[in-house]
This record gives structure tokens, sequence and C-alpha cells, in this order.
């Protein structure tokens, strides 16, 4: 993750929490999604990057996708991050993790045959630098991929726990889950993508439902799965465990008592650098 103050503060438990209760929830559609794309987009070995890569999630999907003797870069701006992905997906052959700031990556330009990005630019303070970097890196020709959440409206779970969470607070709530679902609107994905050069771009709204077993998974990865807990500590007015259970109620309220199927969507841009 590139990003200033809380936005890249996932550390302590946040990693832990972030895989355990968000990752089942809403990466793993996405990643095995965007791992096909990737796959049929290249259609032989490659050298792929991955920023931000988190947790490892889309990095586990990639490996398990793409042909053998593909290589795969992995990085992400928070070491904690990055050592959970290592720590859990054990070794992968060509797999390997760096530290790198997606708005200043240490890669030699055309290096890669294809960037992929699940889940981050949303995070980038200056997302036209983070695009500038990717496809400096990029052969031509090469495939950039990445991925965004779809608005509030479209993932109404997690509209819902973001409401709980402001309704403790009488002032400055915390806001941080307002930053993952904030590019919604396709014109600015593809103003990127146009921005850096690309001319002809991809674009497709993926949905999933995905059932949980129990209501407080999604409600505590959502308070304790990202930095939204660092704004709640900071702010030490109420506890995590009120405002988890709080969430989980509202949540059964809306979508029924557990088992219950829970509904997500992202939009997924994927373009060819212009050239050979």
């Amino acid at each position: 993750m590139t990003a200033t103050s809380t936005q890249a503060s996932f550390t302590g438990s946040i990693p832990e929490n972030y895989d355990t209760y968000l990752g089942p929830l809403l990466f793993e559609f996405s990643a095995a999604d965007m791992a096909r794309r990737v796959s049929d987009a290249l259609g032989r070995t490659a050298k792929v990057l991955e920023v931000a890569c988190g947790t490892g999630i889309s990095t586990r999907h990639l490996a398990n996708t793409l042909p053998d003797g593909t290589e795969i870069v992995a990085t992400d701006l928070n070491e904690a991050m990055l050592a959970h992905a290592a720590n859990v997906n054990g070794e992968f052959p060509g797999v390997t993790y760096e530290q790198a700031d997606a708005l200043d990556l240490p890669f030699d330009d055309t290096s890669f045959d294809a960037v992929v990005c699940q889940f981050g630019i949303m995070f980038f303070p200056d997302k036209a630098k983070g695009m500038s970097e990717m496809t400096r890196v990029l052969k031509p020709g090469g495939v950039l991929a990445l991925n965004v959440w779809d608005s509030f409206d479209r993932n109404l779970a997690v509209g819902i726990v973001d409401r709980v969470i402001k309704g403790f607070f009488v002032s400055d709530p915390p806001r941080f889950l307002e930053v993952p679902f904030s590019l919604y609107n396709i014109e600015d994905g593809r103003r990127l993508f146009n921005d850096a050069g690309y001319k002809a771009v991809d674009v497709t709204r993926v949905a999933e439902t995905v059932e949980t077993a129990d209501h407080n998974d999604p409600a505590r990865g959502f308070v304790t799965g990202n930095p939204t807990i660092i704004e709640i500590e900071q702010r030490a007015t109420v506890s995590a465990d009120e405002i988890v259970a709080a969430a989980a109620e509202a949540l059964e309220k809306e979508f029924g008592p557990a088992p219950a199927k829970l509904e997500f969507q992202e939009i997924v841009y994927l373009a060819h650098k212009p050239g050979n």
C-alpha cells in the first residue's frame, strides 16, 4: 500500500485480522478472477510485478494460475503486510517478495510483461504518479491489470458497517472505509488509464455473493482488519468490541440470521501498454 498517515498503517494485529476475516469474504473471489484475466491476457510464461500485494491473497492465486516458469515479484509498501504474505503463502516457485513504494518503484524501465494491482490504487496519494510508475516498468504490449471496489451501494455490507462505526462518534468519526470504496466512477478510472497513455481499456464489473457463517466475522474484519481500528483507538471513546457487536446486529437485521449471503461488486480494468 502507498498512502499517508493511518492509511499505510497496516501493522500490529491488522494483517492477521485482515487475512482472517476479510480475506475469505472480499478478496478470494476477486483474486481468482484477476488471476484468470491476467493469465488469459498473457497466454504464456511471463515476468509479473504485483503492486500493493497486501497479505498475498492475489499473489497466491497468480502463482497457482499462471504457467509454470512465471516469475512474480510481489511488492507492498507495508512491511508487516508483506511479512504476513510471505509467511502465510510459504514457498511458491518463482515468487519473491520485496518492499516497494508504488510511487517510486525500484525497477528498471520495461522490466515486466504484466503489472497487477489488486485494490491498491485507491490508497495512492498520487494516482497519476502510480499509473506512471506501473506503466514505466511495463514492457510495450505488456498487460496492466487493476481493480477497485464499486460504491457502498453495491457493497451494502460494508456501507452498513461504515454507518455503524460513524454512529458512535459525535464528531470526527473514523473515515478509513471510505478510501477503498472511493474510486467507483468508471470515467475516473478510464481517465487514469488514458492520461497514462492507454487507448483501449477493458472495463468489467464483477459481482459475487459470498456466504458468511457468522455476522461477527465481517463486522470484526471491517472494524479491526484495517486502519479503522487505529482511528477508533486514537479517539478512545468506545471499544472496538462494542462497535463490532453493533455492526453484527445491523448486518443480521439487513441480511437475516447467519448463515447469510452478502453481495459484493468490484470494477476490473485491463489494458495493454501501447508499443510493439
